[in-house]
């Protein structure tokens, strides 16, 4: 009898319940993920990418606060008229784009248990398929199809395929890392263990996990079972590690475009400026002004008056 060909994947999963306290006090009344990357939120970016992947349903798992979010993503009849009437074309296709990019579902994560448990939250919509998990504050430059060669490694070997970053041992102890055997295919290895932010001097290499996941649906099953790990929360990197440990596949694509990590502030205004800096309408003056800006800026060390 011969093997079924696995299932491709067909849905993205991405979480947004966090409460965003590095940007406070601006996420007090606004989602941080809906904070705007020149004129897009950072979350129109991240449904754009399942999209452009060939993931056309998204569920987002949201949280208390969080409305403003579901009404990003839904129609607004009113606003689309006046622009219609004003003969404002250009508008009128950005508000419309963020409806119809994708099919965007939501489900609500009672209460904040990491994000293990906002997966979890996602099994139903699943179900038995692979699938895309998205974090929000990781945002991957559209030119660099990091998303698209995941699921072509998924389709390949099966099993579930992380995306990695070499961030140095120094700052390793802020991510999950992984122990890694090298593949044949450049830029993807073998995954042999996990672990969530380890201490500098006991990481199992500088490979840092980052927002980008393709799972098979065995790791609800896994997640069902998983006790809290460190911050009292439940663990997809423990999930995952136990995955490996009963013989699971785990691959990783190792990322060496463009990245920003939305959720911090210094990265964010280094997206703002890339992106804006690299448009037609933008780019010519904002260069300019950045150059001028730069050329006055006072030497370093030097006294201001």
């Amino acid at each position: 009898m011969s093997t079924p060909t696995p299932r491709a994947a067909r849905k993205a999963v991405i979480p947004v319940a966090g409460m965003g306290t590095r940007f406070l006090p601006a996420t007090k009344a606004v989602p941080k993920e809906l904070l705007p990357v020149v004129d897009r939120p950072a979350l129109q970016y991240i449904v754009e990418e399942a999209a452009r992947a060939g993931l056309a349903e998204v569920l987002m798992v949201t949280g208390r606060n969080k409305a403003a979010i579901e009404d990003f993503f839904d129609r607004t009849p009113e606003l689309e008229t006046a622009l219609e009437k004003k003969g404002d074309a250009g508008r009128l296709a950005a508000v419309q784009e963020s409806t119809d990019v994708a099919q965007v579902h939501f489900v609500r994560q009672g209460e904040a248990r990491g994000l293990g448990h906002a997966v979890l939250q996602a099994a139903a919509f699943v179900g038995d398929e692979p699938f895309a998990v998205l974090l929000g504050d990781d945002l991957i430059d559209a030119r660099d199809h990091l998303l698209e060669q995941m699921l072509a490694v998924q389709a390949e070997h099966g099993g579930s395929v992380i995306a990695l970053l070499d961030v140095g041992r120094e700052n390793i102890d802020k991510y999950g890392a992984v122990a890694i055997q090298e593949d044949t295919q450049q830029g993807v290895v073998t995954i042999t263990g996990l672990v969530e932010k380890p201490p500098v001097d006991e990481a199992p290499s500088s490979l840092a996990i980052i927002g980008r996941y393709v799972l098979a649906p065995e790791v609800f099953a896994v997640l069902r079972e998983t006790a809290p790990g460190r911050g009292g929360e439940i663990q997809l990197t423990d999930a995952l590690a136990t995955l490996v440990e009963r013989g699971h596949p785990l691959h990783g694509v190792v990322f060496d475009g463009r990245r920003y990590d939305t959720g911090d502030k210094l990265d964010y205004l280094k997206a703002v400026i890339r992106l804006a800096s690299e448009r037609e309408d933008l780019g010519p003056a904002l260069r300019s002004w950045l150059t001028e800006f730069v050329a006055d800026l006072p030497a370093e060390g030097a006294s201001q008056a």
